[in-house]
């Protein structure tokens, strides 16, 4: 009998590929891959050859099964998404099912991880935090999803595509108004950034210019009321005010201290004016 490896990949600086990824991947016999071009691209910048078999979500179940009947027949596999840790929010999961039912040994080659990456710069609470994913689409599953959260503690960690980010923010403004909120996008990319806000202003700031590139929604948990820190719009300002004497312009200045405070940016520039 041979072994499933599941591999972590880069999530975009190939920097990050380990050396005893790249072992792994000479070793096996064979690649389930969530896309075999993607990987290809891979495999030839650290010049390696390897049979390679699609693994996605609409043929997950066919070819899980094809796949660990090689590996009861004593071949190795490893396992790789198109960017991260799979078997993760990835159709992977069922694979690791499927291996555990068959007596399959499974091991772990560690990689990037874009919301553990995320949650790590995000300026939020690490102690205890929740991955919850990428949000449904449909309307009513969606629904029940976030209506499940509004009392939720804990930090929590979404993923989200460009296209989607308007309406995931507008529910968020609604489900979690004045929550603080760190937006990070292109992690390990050249334009690599971490936007910390709050969701009232998100939705604001992004509701129709948007924002590119991969993003992980890092998200306030509920807090106690007589712990959450608030402000007058009066102590808002004279923090802005501190802001421009140090060189930052009005707007600037107004702009942070909203994020901060939960005012917003024209209140505050109103009374600096």
């Amino acid at each position: 009998m041979g072994t499933l490896y599941v591999v972590g990949t880069p999530i975009g600086n190939l920097g990050d590929f380990s050396p005893r990824a790249v072992e792994t991947l000479c070793m096996v016999d064979f690649i389930a891959a969530e896309d075999t071009r993607v990987t290809l691209k891979l495999l030839n910048h650290f010049g390696i050859k390897k049979e390679m078999i699609s693994y996605f979500e609409h043929n997950k179940l066919q070819r899980g099964e094809i796949i660990t009947e090689r590996i009861l027949n004593g071949e190795n596999c490893a396992i790789v998404t198109d960017a991260g840790m799979p078997c993760v929010s990835d159709p992977g999961e069922l694979l690791i099912m499927q291996c555990e039912e068959k007596g399959i040994p499974t091991v772990v080659i560690p990689g990037p991880t874009a919301f553990a990456s995320a949650l790590a710069v995000s300026g939020l609470p690490t102690g205890r935090f929740t991955f919850e994913g990428f949000l449904s689409v449909n309307k009513k599953s969606r629904k029940d999803h976030l209506e499940s959260l509004v009392d939720e503690e804990r930090t929590m960690l979404f993923y989200e595509a460009p296209h989607k980010l308007t309406n995931t923010l507008k529910d968020f403004s609604n489900y979690f108004p004045d929550r603080r909120l760190s937006i990070v996008r292109e992690i390990t990319k050249i334009h690599e950034e971490v936007i910390r806000t709050t969701t009232t202003k998100a939705y604001e700031d992004y509701c129709e210019k948007g924002l590119k590139g991969e993003l992980v929604l890092v998200l306030e948990g509920k807090q106690h009321t007589e712990e959450k820190e608030s402000y007058t719009l009066e102590q808002a300002v004279e923090m802005a005010k501190k802001l421009i004497e140090k060189g930052k312009k009005s707007t600037d200045a107004s702009k942070e201290i909203a994020a901060l405070t939960g005012f917003k940016k024209n209140e505050i520039y109103k009374e600096l004016l």
